[in-house]
């Protein structure tokens, strides 16, 4: 616990430093919104310590015996009935994806109803992730996967409206929150175990990738039935409150630890459904599992509380002063900066990177791994200012060659690479970027004339969730190139 608590604040307290130079510097807080910020930073760095501890002792462990119950039943209607309700309900109560869905709704007026995103994205998600499982069982190749994925999502994006694009993709990014990778990476590391070989170490990872992707098809799905039209949003800053130190946690707190209670309640139950039929694990650990659950639930309920009432107000006046500035290269930077910091706060970054060095025994490090997804979404966070900035520039602009270039590198570099690139472009959007990011996202664009609100703030996470495809599967060329070089 000490341990952890030590890795957060190292990486927690960047972001806080930026967040105070800016205070003091061009984006002056008004009332009590910087200590209430500080607040929510003690917060953030205790919870997220807490939450990483009891993932190690519940949910991993818990994910890993639900892996090996796969290859121990490879029937494949067994696989794909599992893997459809455990990624359905445990999608449908993921916090990230609920802060998404709730924002969705309040800035369209509730034109798309958070029950009817959070449908159609579990429903999505759930199908891929059984997908995902089944491949494993039937260790099909994942490029192919991919390629047949992306090239649904592609022929869809074609008959949908920029503003449910923009939504579709940040979904995406929402379904892959501090809850949902522990699981997901640690069912796919327990049916690839009882694998041989190099197979094993290559189907480790990927199955994150896969499941996310099915929220994109859901939402472009939804789109081909229900024609939403040009969507507008409206940003009322002037309802922030700036006087009230404690109020905000305490209007908070209850709803989170509602919310994040039945985000873990589906797991817990299938936890004690599967103990009595399949796991049959000794009392000590059964209920070391249960235990770390609870502590789960503690840590994740400090730290989206940190989040929420700490963070996300000063996110929306913090980009929106900084967008008013007449230099817009001053936000552009910023946004650079913000994602290089933010993406080191993530939970399910520190579960991804800790777990590849663990089965890679070591030969892929994961300081490599953070320092090249901190860069990919440095440049993710710029890319997504300067769209705010420059009006001609539109998120397919981005998003069409980045997947394309992402797609066709996964047939040059080592298998492995191709499921943990995926994997880091859903941790990468996990609760700091469904909160933060885009509230700054939407502050920015709020405060610039010609910016829309639907358009131009959401897509942000699709950008952060689209970068590190690239960066980390560049990252799997050098090792090949090195690789050959040793050889010769």
């Amino acid at each position: 616990m000490l341990k952890k608590l030590k890795e957060v604040l190292v990486t927690v307290s960047p972001v806080a430093a930026l967040v105070v130079v800016l205070h003091f510097t061009l984006t002056p807080l008004p009332g009590m919104l910087l200590f209430r910020f500080l607040l929510g930073t003690a917060a953030i760095i205790v919870g997220l310590s807490v939450f990483l501890y009891g993932v190690d002792t519940g949910v991993m462990p818990f994910g890993s015996h639900m892996g090996a119950t796969f290859m121990e039943n490879k029937k494949l209607w067994y696989v794909v009935l599992v893997g459809l309700v455990l990624g359905f309900f445990v999608n449908a109560a993921e916090p990230d994806l609920q802060i998404l869905a709730k924002q969705v709704a309040s800035v369209t007026g509730g034109y798309l109803p958070m029950p009817v995103i959070l449908l159609v994205v579990s429903a999505g998600t759930g199908v891929m992730l059984a997908l995902g499982a089944a491949r494993i069982v039937r260790n099909f190749s994942l490029p192919v996967l991919f390629a047949a994925v992306y090239g649904a999502i592609l022929l869809l994006a074609v008959f949908s409206s920029p503003d449910m694009l923009a939504i579709a993709f940040d979904t995406s990014g929402a379904t892959t929150g501090a809850l949902t990778v522990p699981l997901v990476l640690a069912l796919s590391l327990g049916a690839a175990s009882m694998e041989k070989g190099k197979a094993s170490q290559d189907d480790s990872f990927g199955l994150v990738g896969v499941m996310s992707s099915g929220a994109v098809l859901g939402v472009l799905g939804l789109n081909l039935f229900v024609k939403t039209g040009h969507l507008t949003g409206i940003l009322e800053l002037h309802k922030i409150d700036t006087a009230s130190l404690f109020g905000p946690f305490i209007a908070q707190a209850p709803k989170i630890a509602l919310e994040s209670f039945i985000a873990l309640l589906p797991m817990v139950l299938m936890l004690l459904v599967f103990q009595k039929l399949k796991f049959h694990a000794p009392k000590k650990e059964f209920l070391q599992l249960l235990k770390g659950f609870l502590i789960t639930y503690a840590g994740l309920v400090l730290f989206l509380t940190g989040v929420s009432a700490g963070f996300m107000d000063v996110g929306n006046l913090v980009g929106h002063k900084l967008a008013m500035l007449e230099n817009k290269a001053v936000l552009v930077g910023a946004g650079f900066v913000l994602g290089m910091l933010v993406i080191l706060t993530e939970p399910a970054v520190y579960v991804l990177t800790h777990q590849i060095e663990n089965v890679t025994k070591g030969h892929i490090k994961r300081k490599t791994v953070l320092f090249t997804l901190a860069v990919g979404v440095a440049f993710a966070m710029g890319l997504a200012m300067l769209r705010i900035a420059v009006p001609q520039i539109k998120l397919w602009h981005y998003l069409l060659p980045g997947y394309a270039v992402s797609l066709a590198l996964m047939w040059f570099v080592p298998r492995i690479f191709v499921g943990i690139a995926f994997d880091s472009g859903g941790v990468a959007s996990g609760p700091m970027t469904a909160t933060f990011i885009l509230a700054f996202a939407q502050g920015a664009s709020e405060s610039v004339e010609h910016a829309n609100l639907m358009m131009d703030s959401f897509g942000v996470i699709a950008m952060v969730a689209m970068t590190p495809l690239i960066a980390l599967q560049l990252l799997g060329l050098i090792y090949r190139i090195k690789a050959k070089n040793i050889l010769c």
